[in-house]
């Protein structure tokens, strides 16, 4: 499962919902910078690592593509089991560790940007990936061993003191190697090599739900790059993220909210600056699970969703947040782009040229005076029984992405979910 957005496009609900079918959710990339939401009996719960698959009691797996903030993990466990989830996990060994020093890091690089910044979430996640590339990275098996986590810890330590000098603090060494020991030791029942777990449970015949962290517009490579996250976000980066081969995955699911938003800087071509987007930002409650931040919010962009849905291969869609619209009178969805008065129909590479874009918009009636009961009815009688209006904005997504809608979310508990036939 992916989205086709920015982002926050209500991939944990969806995960929630679906995840009863499956054996297994894995978590394959990004960190703790991810909030999925899930709504379970009016209770919400905001997970940034552990796969929002365990509240229906699968296995949680944390590939080996995730960056993992230890103290994150930790207090997310904790709240589980606090609140009486026996929550499975299954932590890669291969899997890099976000330090405190990386998410310093993380704050000075954005300060040095100034006017330029990308607009990230400070949770360290950029410099733990720059780590893993530049082959100095610390990893989960690393936790588990005292001398050999010393003499990692002290080649990234003495990398890193610059940072004192841009910010005016600095951990000292004692305190941040005896921090991940402790941690270590209470993750240690958790860690093991994933990837021999996943397969040997795919060749028994399990089925795995793979949980996409931020959408596909944040892709390191084919997203607004570079305000993009570190990672690859698109469905191809589930098999490095956690071992399985590509051949074993057999559907993609993309994940949309009716409209659009976004957190951070960066080009978005249908934001709505006014009080459109302001309305949306209310009635939708958007603003950032993981920072609190108010996300910037616009139409629906069937370039952008399409271009995502190419990417990854997109087998069907889900389409969440109708309830939201569904306060409306008008809504929107961008169907093509002007570029200097030209028409174009696919994603621009540069955020240069997609500075320049102009929506080009269809427009459709609202779907408000149907009322909330509607929805119970299309889940007894199906597509049908929705208003023409709603069925007239989901057919002309339908047709903008070139693939099915097959679910519908209008709410944000479990069961506010309608799938399509």
């Amino acid at each position: 499962m992916v989205g086709l957005q920015w982002g926050d496009e209500g991939k944990g609900k969806v995960v929630d919902r679906i995840a009863g079918d499956f054996d297994a959710v894995v978590r394959f990339q990004g960190g703790s910078n991810a909030g999925h939401t899930v709504v379970v009996g009016g209770r919400k719960r905001i997970f940034h690592l552990v796969p929002s698959g365990v509240l229906q009691g699968k296995l949680g797996v944390i590939g080996n593509g995730v960056v993992v903030d230890p103290d994150v993990l930790l207090e997310e466990l904790d709240s589980l089991r606090s609140a009486g989830v026996d929550a499975r996990i299954l932590l890669s060994d291969k899997a890099h560790v976000t330090t405190e020093l990386h998410k310093l890091q993380d704050e000075a690089e954005e300060l040095s940007r100034g006017g330029r910044a990308i607009g990230t979430t400070r949770r360290g996640i950029g410099p733990t990936y720059a780590d893993k590339a530049a082959r100095i990275g610390i990893r989960v098996s690393d936790l588990l061993h005292a001398d050999l986590l010393r003499e990692k810890l002290e080649h990234l330590y003495k990398s890193k003191e610059w940072i004192s000098h841009a910010l005016g603090r600095f951990p000292s060494f004692d305190e941040l190697y005896d921090g991940l020991i402790r941690s270590g030791e209470r993750l240690r029942p958790y860690v093991g090599r994933s990837e021999y777990v996943l397969n040997r449970m795919l060749a028994g015949g399990s089925r795995i739900l793979f949980e996409g962290a931020q959408g596909s517009l944040l892709d390191l490579d084919y997203g607004t790059y570079p305000y993009s996250t570190s990672s690859n976000t698109i469905a191809a980066a589930a098999s490095t993220g956690s071992g399985v081969p590509p051949s074993a995955i057999s559907e993609v699911i993309g994940v949309a909210k009716a409209y659009t938003t976004r957190v951070g800087g960066g080009s978005f071509p249908t934001e709505e600056k006014g009080e459109v987007g302001e309305t949306l930002r209310k009635l939708g409650d958007e603003y950032g699970a993981t920072t609190g931040r108010p996300r910037r919010c616009g139409w629906f962009d069937a370039v952008a969703g399409r271009y995502s849905a190419m990417l990854s291969g997109v087998d069907y869609a889900v389409i969440t947040k109708l309830d939201v619209l569904g306060q409306l009178n008008r809504v929107k969805v961008a169907v093509a782009y002007r570029i200097d008065g030209s028409m174009v129909d696919e994603f621009p590479s540069t955020p240069e040229e997609l500075e320049r874009v102009v929506p080009v918009y269809e427009e459709f009636d609202g779907w408000r005076d149907a009322g909330r009961e509607f929805w119970e009815r299309a889940r007894r009688e199906g597509r049908s029984a929705l208003p023409r209006s709603l069925r007239d904005y989901i057919g002309r997504i339908e047709e903008a992405l070139g693939i099915p809608v097959r679910g519908l979310s209008y709410g944000p508990s479990r069961e506010e979910y309608l799938e399509l036939g």
